[in-house]
């Protein structure tokens, strides 16, 4: 046997071990049922306002990257600021880490880092931390069942689990509720 056909066999040996290392190392990270693994579309830099059936403001989004999955046709997000009307048309500010949208547009879920502020306006500026968050726009209810501190004038309110009204200004905490006041 040659040295040319030991080389292209060693070679060839070595190209086959490389194509079987890369298939079984690579990221398959995003793709689940349903689902290619590539988005419809990307958008980068973006303002998108979303009405509900009767025309009217359900949302405002803002955010440096969006993408959609053609297969449940959902909406994730990087570091999104929604913009929520209360009853007076003001917004409620809720930023996270990560978001994401239901086909339909009436399920918000918000992760990492989630900071609600009431509306510039409101007298009594509440500020809500948590580590996730669900927010309904057509009901004008947010949810959690994480840790939630709120932060407001003269008080800090700390518990588990949230559910709030956008429009009253009413929220429920559900458990481990301690407050402090602060004069």
């Amino acid at each position: 046997m040659s040295w040319r056909t030991t080389l292209t066999l060693l070679l060839l040996v070595g190209a086959i071990a490389t194509g079987w290392s890369v298939w079984n190392h690579r990221d398959r990270d995003g793709i689940g049922p349903g689902s290619s693994g590539r988005s419809d579309y990307v958008l980068h830099d973006f303002e998108l306002v979303a009405l509900d059936e009767a025309g009217k403001e359900s949302f405002t989004l803002r955010a440096p990257r969006m993408a959609r999955n053609p297969g449940d046709r959902t909406l994730s997000l990087a570091t999104p600021l929604f913009l929520l009307p209360d009853g007076e048309r003001h917004y409620w500010q809720v930023r996270a880490n990560t978001g994401w949208i239901a086909a339909d547009g009436n399920e918000l879920r918000l992760r990492g880092n989630v900071r609600i502020a009431s509306p510039a306006q409101d007298p009594d500026k509440i500020l809500m931390k948590t580590a996730q968050l669900n927010v309904y726009p057509d009901r004008d209810v947010a949810a959690t069942p994480a840790v939630v501190t709120i932060t407001q004038p003269g008080s800090i309110l700390r518990g588990r689990g949230l559910e709030t009204n956008l429009v009253s200004k009413r929220y429920e905490l559900k458990s481990e509720v301690h407050t402090r006041y602060v004069p």
